[in-house]
């Protein structure tokens, strides 16, 4: 494992030459997290209320999710612990989409190419003074759900953002740089097909319904509400239990 001291410098070489927004979200968190996952001891500061299928509403459409369904209290545990990963993830894909959104729309109405870039370094700098504490942060798996959500808000993966204004050639070497951390900027979002992407969606929709979350619509054609019937309220948590049990393992 590199020393952090080691890569806190070449983080901060890497991002004097980002010039796009969704280079800086991704590349930030991939090299920069060190903070382990941690599992809550208890549901103690969790509420868990039960009160039958959950209403969603949307200006004139009512949403009806059903009722969630969890194996084993152990689970909820699980579910509640995923459940803060995307909570910390998602302003962060939120505000990329919508500087993503306004650095498109100011960089249509500017011909040169010099006043160009440098439009896009003040925005680059902005942000990484705002948020590079929060980045540093973020642990692997908050990581790979800040991928999957940037797919879920822009419309396209991280790797194909920095493609489109960068080079696929730049793209390319940020996608090795993160598969170092096992993170690939390639991941999308598809809550039809994916466990970890139907539980991101699960928690999204329920927030938004609550007020947790500012709601943003996804860029994304799919049609939750037919997911979610589809699967029945069914919490799927596995995959995380293998991997809480395989980083135990390694700890002894």
């Amino acid at each position: 494992m590199f020393h952090i001291n080691y890569l806190y410098k070449l983080l901060k070489l890497i991002l004097k030459k980002f010039i796009h927004i969704i280079a800086f979200f991704i590349s930030f968190t991939a090299f920069a997290q060190r903070e382990q996952d941690s599992l809550p001891k208890s549901l103690d500061d969790y509420i868990l209320i039960k009160t039958g299928d959950t209403l969603l509403i949307e200006l004139d459409e009512i949403m009806l999710l059903p009722n969630q369904k969890f194996k084993s209290p152990e689970d909820i545990r699980y579910y509640y612990w995923f459940r803060k990963k995307v909570f910390k993830a998602y302003p962060f894909a939120k505000l990329a989409s919508e500087r993503l959104d306004t650095l498109n729309t100011r960089l249509e109405k500017i011909d040169s190419k010099r006043k160009r870039k440098k439009y896009t370094r003040i925005v680059q700098d902005y942000l990484e003074g705002e948020f590079s504490d929060q980045l540093k942060k973020m642990t692997r798996t908050e990581g790979r759900i800040l991928i999957k959500l940037i797919h879920r808000q822009t419309g396209k993966t991280a790797f194909d953002n920095i493609k489109g204004l960068r080079s696929g050639w730049r793209a390319f070497w940020y996608n090795t740089t993160a598969n170092i951390f096992k993170l690939s900027l390639k991941d999308e979002y598809n809550p039809a097909t994916e466990n970890e992407d139907y539980l991101i969606e699960d928690i999204l929709q329920r927030a938004f319904a609550n007020g947790s979350l500012q709601k943003q619509v996804t860029k994304l054609p799919f049609d939750f509400i037919k997911i979610a019937s589809e699967n029945k309220g069914e919490i799927n948590v596995e995959f995380y239990k293998e991997m809480f049990a395989k980083q135990k393992k390694r700890n002894k």
